[in-house]
């Protein structure tokens, strides 16, 4: 049987689609938190932001105009930059004033930088080569972004000995993405999609090696706060009914 490499891409690329996919869904439970707790806490809006303009540029890459035969790329990015607009409204919705702005102008930022390279390549740029020569680069760069974005909450973990704040299964789907990007790029060699993929990988496997180093300690320190909290609760109980009789005594 001969091994056709076109049809491995494919295969691979629409594995890497579902994983991809389940990647940009992973926050869910974060994002069900900050709604019901009203408020980001000590969320970071850094990875979504990097995602953000990642899955524009890569929108752009993909295009017939750029990169031919690269729907794959173009779907699921396109699906990615949906979910990521959703997620920074609920992020710019339940961040207080000063984080709020920061956000707003950081998107508005990365749109007008996106829509710029956009008019400046298919207009000027004559070419599919050059085109995604230059865009390709510059995608190179916004993916390495995302994946290093978890980098500032891996810097918290390792500061508190607790990954309360860095969701688990974001940091196993960009592992898994990583590798199966990684593949794709392997099979038809694409420079482009390997650099950062493959980068993304070793980021990702590190996320996932300071969640099995710091997992015990986390659970320890909830349940500290927990015992903690029901002790603060109880003394409020107690000064609360010593203090009634009083109150009574006086009427």
């Amino acid at each position: 049987m001969v091994f056709d490499r076109d049809i491995a891409r494919f295969a691979v690329g629409v594995i890497g689609n579902v994983i991809a996919l389940i990647l940009f869904l992973s926050p869910l439970p974060t994002f069900i938190r900050i709604w019901k707790n009203k408020s980001v806490q000590q969320f970071s809006p850094i990875p979504y932001l990097a995602t953000f303009v990642n899955c524009g540029l890569w929108v752009l890459y993909g295009i017939p105009w750029v990169q031919p035969n690269s729907i794959l790329v173009v779907t699921i990015n396109g699906t990615g930059l949906v979910i990521e607009i959703v997620y920074l409204a609920l992020f710019f919705l339940y961040s207080d004033r000063k984080l709020r702005t920061k956000v707003f102008l950081v998107i508005l930022g990365e749109i007008i930088f996106v829509a710029t390279l956009a008019i400046c390549v298919l207009s000027f740029v004559h070419g599919n080569k050059k085109r995604a020569a230059i865009v390709g680069s510059i995608c190179m760069v916004g993916n390495i972004l995302m994946y290093a974005s978890p980098l500032a909450v891996m810097k918290l973990v390792i500061k508190t000995k607790s990954v309360e704040y860095m969701p688990f299964f974001l940091s196993l789907f960009s592992f898994l993405n990583g590798v199966s990007w990684t593949a794709y790029a392997l099979i038809r060699f694409d420079a482009y999609i390997l650099a950062p993929n493959s980068m993304g990988t070793v980021l990702g496997l590190a996320q996932l090696l300071l969640y099995a180093t710091y997992y015990k300690s986390t659970k320890r320190q909830i349940a500290e706060r927990e015992t903690k909290g029901e002790l603060v609760m109880a003394e409020k109980s107690v000064t609360g009914a010593a203090q009634k009789p009083r109150n009574d005594s006086r009427v």
